[in-house]
């Protein structure tokens, strides 16, 4: 019986763990996110750029929040009020829109809006800037491409995610009475005082406070995958569906904690 040869060796040898590349990306977002964190409690914001990035992520997005708060409240309305009114329960159709909207549906729908409108834009812009060596000019005029480009957005996300949150609400909870009271014959005063007894004084706040994490998930991942694309033209496709993935499944995943922690 002859002796292994060396080949037969080496290929006998167990090849070492490497991590996924997604993996590699999400701990690279989570660096350029403290960096960006950093540089903002030292006060470190391009004014002009955090302007145009406002006016993205903000009005620039409205019209979209708006369209689909309204389809949402009245959707819940067909769906729950019409089975509420059956049972003589249609009073407290305004309390449970109004749970809803707030505890889960405003800030989930609204996150995914962002994802699609505004993530999207900044994975696609700084990955482009990456695979054409935008980013590596920039950093050899000795300027921070974290503070430059990321700090603008995140701060821009951090913003205009509560305050399009908000708006969702709002809307929704306006689309619900009006479906309400045509549809159900739900009289407007009796939707707003179950409006009134159902919310507890938390809701909204805790409501602030999920948009703004999400907010800051969105431009965080969304920053991190476009910086680090690799490869030519073709991978800026790449990066920005893989960032519209990783924010959609992380937003899930810390929705259920903070619904957990907020409201268990």
């Amino acid at each position: 019986m002859s002796a292994p040869s060396p080949r037969d060796l080496h290929q006998r040898q167990p090849r070492p763990w490497r991590s996924p590349r997604w993996l590699k990306r999400l701990g690279a977002s989570c660096l350029i996110g403290g960096q960006a964190l950093s540089a903002l409690t030292k006060g470190k914001v391009n004014s002009n750029d955090l302007m145009a990035e406002l006016l993205e992520a903000g009005p620039a997005s409205f019209l979209i929040v708006v369209i689909t708060a309204l389809a949402a409240g009245t959707v819940f309305n067909i769906q729950v009020a019409a089975e509420l009114t059956k049972q003589g329960a249609g009073a407290t159709v305004g309390g449970l829109l109004a749970l809803g909207l707030a505890r889960e549906i405003a800030p989930i729908l609204t996150a995914t809006l962002l994802t699609g409108k505004v993530a999207t834009a900044y994975a696609a812009q700084l990955g482009t800037m990456k695979v054409t060596e935008q980013i590596d000019a920039i950093t050899m005029l000795r300027t921070d491409p974290v503070e430059y480009l990321v700090v603008p957005r995140v701060l821009a996300m951090v913003i205009m995610a509560p305050v399009q949150c908000l708006l969702f609400f709002w809307v929704g909870i306006w689309s619900g009475q009006m479906s309400s009271t045509l549809l159900y014959n739900i009289p407007p005063s009796v939707f707003w005082n179950s409006v009134r007894t159902w919310m507890e004084p938390s809701d909204l706040p805790s409501m602030l406070v999920k948009a703004l994490i999400f907010g800051l998930q969105i431009a965080v991942i969304a920053c991190g995958w476009g910086l680090t694309t690799k490869g030519g033209p073709k991978e800026v496709g790449s990066s920005t569906t893989g960032a519209v993935v990783m924010i959609l499944v992380t937003v899930a995943l810390m929705d259920a904690l903070l619904t957990k922690l907020m409201f268990a």
